[in-house]
């Protein structure tokens, strides 16, 4: 059991005598116990340093009516949280550093996430637990008792509830300890810098939120109740099937079919004579949407109704009555690859249409710098497979899907017609995904064998690209793991009997080392911006993959479109050196290109 010596601290003097003990080691524990979830709408009650010898556990409650992001009796404390050392350790550093810099207007610096760490040596697995407790559990053998986390910060504080929160600090540096010594053993400390880096920029970008225009949305919802009503009614009179029976009028009565049903779908698309797959899923449905009509709008209802359902009027909701704004939850690894992801709400997948995106906007008097790497995942494989088509294409200059399908259809290259352009385009992203021929055919309409042909003249074309992929996935199977470019590690966990498993794993070795460098190269690209953007009037507002978006002044707009640019160009050079970044920006009243 984690020992609980702790003092708590009260007045000025013992936060000047704490602080200044505390500035002496190396690393230290660090944590805060709060009111509310929202930083906007709740309390600091405690923060708590551990250190060797105790626990100090600071009462903001004993200190009202002092600004401490001010007065000079905090000076010391946020002299403490900035400086280069001690290293502050904390679980889930992004929440404990959202309210520092929202009550002390200042930045944690440099921090060690125990959260983070622990999920990086997890390589991928997102089923393992990640809480304190568990985490501890895994790596020290402790037991936390965590029953005081939900009790009422509010009020006059527990003895147990200030030993909870010792406790919580206390078991960090101990953990920190074991993690480096993990982390140094699976060669991951570079990854791990990465992701440590990467937590103040998240949370200025959860702090900072984004504009959402009610107007406009509402208006949007209207016109899209009525698309999907539309779509509906069309397919009902398509699809449903007449019965025996009778109306009063005279007519039959036509039986309507459940649209979400997959059984009564696959029905009434045979009885039309449509060759249906055995799944109705989107993607088994889609290379029959240009012969078949009632298919494409099927397809589009589908996209009506999810947007419907995911984004509707509840995302309303999700803006905060002290802001006006959606302050979204960033979960740094959200993915095996590391790639981030998104809730409450999940503004990363908004629909891509302009009227969905034009809701999302700058407030009066400022703009929206939108910027997106241009096709980063393509230039990373180039990186990887040292493949020559692919580096030359990049270094001159040249459109790589017209080059691929002048390659691949054997035509110059002032020849290559849109569908071609169009075909070698879904390939060269295809391959990334370990596309095979029967996807491929699927996507395209081509027969399976025509498919089977243009992706043998594709990696004919590309011979050390075929080369990497085979190596990528042979080492999935042989070593079950791969790495990205900063060393993340992505386990692969399958049965050798099970045939569809090691496939799985094959794909996920050609894609994981990709995708997860993509994930590192943004990840970088936010530090450096977030410097960038130290004393204008810019802050990062959205994150989506490889797409960054920042509000700025309208006066300062086009200057930090180009500090923008520079910083995400500077990240992707860290990581690749034979092809250039390409970096493609765009100054907006709205969230649209």
């Amino acid at each position: 059991m984690i020992a609980t010596d702790y003092k708590l601290i009260t007045s000025a003097e013992e936060l000047r005598v704490a602080s200044e003990e505390l500035s002496k080691h190396a690393a230290i524990g660090f944590d805060c116990e709060t009111t509310s979830l929202d930083p906007y709408n709740g309390r600091l009650r405690l923060i708590q340093f551990a250190a060797p010898d105790g626990v100090r556990i600071i009462d903001m409650d004993r200190f009202q009516g002092i600004d401490p992001a001010r007065s000079d009796e905090f000076k010391p404390l946020r002299e403490l949280l900035t400086a280069q050392r001690p290293v502050k350790i904390a679980h889930n550093t992004k929440f404990d550093a959202k309210w520092i810099k929202h009550v002390l207007g200042i930045e944690v610096a440099p921090v060690f996430d125990t959260l983070l760490a622990s999920q990086i040596i997890s390589a991928g697995d997102l089923e393992e637990r990640q809480g304190l407790d568990a985490v501890a559990a895994r790596f020290l053998n402790e037991t936390i008792d965590k029953a005081e986390r939900l009790s009422d910060w509010s009020a006059e504080l527990t003895e147990s509830q200030l030993e909870y929160a010792a406790r919580d600090a206390m078991v960090l540096p101990p953990l920190r300890e074991k993690m480096i010594d993990r982390l140094k053993a699976d060669a991951l400390l570079r990854c791990a810098q990465l992701e440590f880096e990467c937590v103040i920029p998240i949370a200025s970008l959860e702090l900072a939120g984004i504009f959402l225009d009610k107007h406009r949305w509402r208006e949007q919802l209207v016109v899209v109740e009525r698309r999907r009503e539309a779509l509906a009614k069309e397919l009902q009179e398509v699809l449903a099937e007449e019965s025996s029976q009778f109306s009063l009028f005279g007519g039959p009565v036509r039986e309507e079919i459940n649209l979400d049903s997959h059984v009564q779908l696959t029905k009434a698309l045979k009885r039309l004579g449509v060759p249906v797959p055995d799944s109705t899923r989107n993607w088994k449905l889609q290379p029959l949407a240009n012969d078949y009509p009632v298919v494409k709008t099927l397809l589009e209802y589908r996209t009506v109704q999810k947007a419907l359902t995911s984004y509707g009027e509840n995302i309303l909701e999700e803006i905060n009555p002290a802001t006006g704004r959606i302050h979204a939850d960033f979960r740094q690894i959200g993915a095996p690859t590391g790639r981030m992801a998104c809730n409450s709400p999940n503004i990363q997948q908004v629909p891509h249409s302009i009227e969905y995106r034009r809701c999302f906007r700058a407030p009066e008097g400022r703009k929206l710098v939108i910027a997106d790497y241009s096709q980063v995942e393509l230039r990373i494989l180039a990186e990887f497979t040292n493949d020559k088509g692919f580096i030359d294409a990049f270094n001159s200059g040249a459109d790589l899907h017209c080059a691929t399908a002048a390659q691949v259809f054997n035509v110059p290259l002032d020849q290559v017609t849109p569908d071609q352009r169009s075909t070698a385009k879904r390939l060269n992203f295809g391959v990334v995904y370990g596309i095979g021929a029967q996807r491929f055919a699927m996507l395209t309409g081509m027969k399976q064998t025509e498919a089977e042909d243009v992706l043998r003249r594709y990696f004919a074309t590309y011979r050390q690209l075929d080369a990497w992929l085979r190596e990528a996935a042979m080492r999935a199977v042989r070593d079950r793991m791969t790495r990205t470019a900063s060393g993340r590690i992505a386990r692969f966990r399958f049965d050798p009997e099970d045939k569809q498993a090691m496939s799985l794993a094959q794909r996920n070795g050609k894609n994981a080392p990709v995708q997860g460098s993509s994930a590192d190269i943004c990840k970088r690209a936010l530090r450096l911006l977030h410097d960038k953007l130290q004393g204008t009037t810019a802050k990062i507002v959205n994150v989506i993959h490889d797409e960054i978006v920042v509000e700025a002044d309208a006066g300062q707009a086009e200057e930090i479109a180009r500090r923008v640019e520079d910083a995400m160009c500077a990240a992707g050079e860290e990581y690749l050196k034979k092809v250039p970044v390409k970096v493609e920006t765009e100054v907006a009243d709205a969230w649209v290109k």
